[in-house]
């Protein structure tokens, strides 16, 4: 039997870097682990799943996914795994295209940090997208629904609130006067 498939701690901030940024021979290292999960006999794969996971791999997971997601794991303790943001993005997309069987446009995807301003009835109104929502005015917020909302004292899309998403039938260029 070949030697485990990892050797970092499963805890986050146990093992492997201390600084909790890679260096050189942990990302080798992790490289060389992905590179020979390939070689790895099913049973041995699904020995390294119940160890990461203390449980063992869903029933019918291929092989290959199997590969996959001891990769993406040991790239994740390595790199570190998504936003809470990103994954919440993810799981919206994903619920779309379960919804409407077809494809979809993700729309405009606000990086945090990034500043929106609106006038309403003569006041500009400035809110900060935060990782995990948005901030008006000191308070956090899910979402720019609740925001323009707040702001107007009515219901409003939020995104077309603030000018991110197009009306029916004329596009954000033609909108922004371009």
């Amino acid at each position: 039997m070949k030697p485990p498939i990892h050797d970092l701690s499963p805890v986050p901030g146990r093992g492997g870097n201390q600084t909790n940024r890679p260096g050189n021979a942990d990302v080798a290292e992790v490289d060389r682990q992905i590179a020979e999960l390939v070689d790895r006999s099913t049973h041995e794969l699904r020995l390294a799943w119940r160890q990461l996971h203390r449980t063992g791999p869903p029933q019918g997971l291929s092989r290959d996914l199997l590969i996959r997601a001891l990769a993406n794991q040991l790239q994740e303790r390595i790199h570190g795994s998504a936003s809470g943001a990103l994954r919440r993005r993810l799981q919206t997309l994903a619920g779309e295209l379960d919804r409407d069987g077809t494809s979809f446009d993700p729309g405009v995807v606000l990086k945090t940090g990034t500043t929106l301003v609106r006038q309403w009835r003569g006041r500009a109104h400035t809110i900060l997208v935060r990782e995990d929502g948005f901030e008006y005015e000191g308070q956090r917020y899910r979402s720019l629904t609740m925001v323009a909302e707040r702001i107007t004292g009515a219901h409003w899309s939020g995104p077309r609130f603030f000018g991110l998403i197009k009306r029916a039938g004329a596009s954000v260029d033609a909108a922004a006067g371009r």
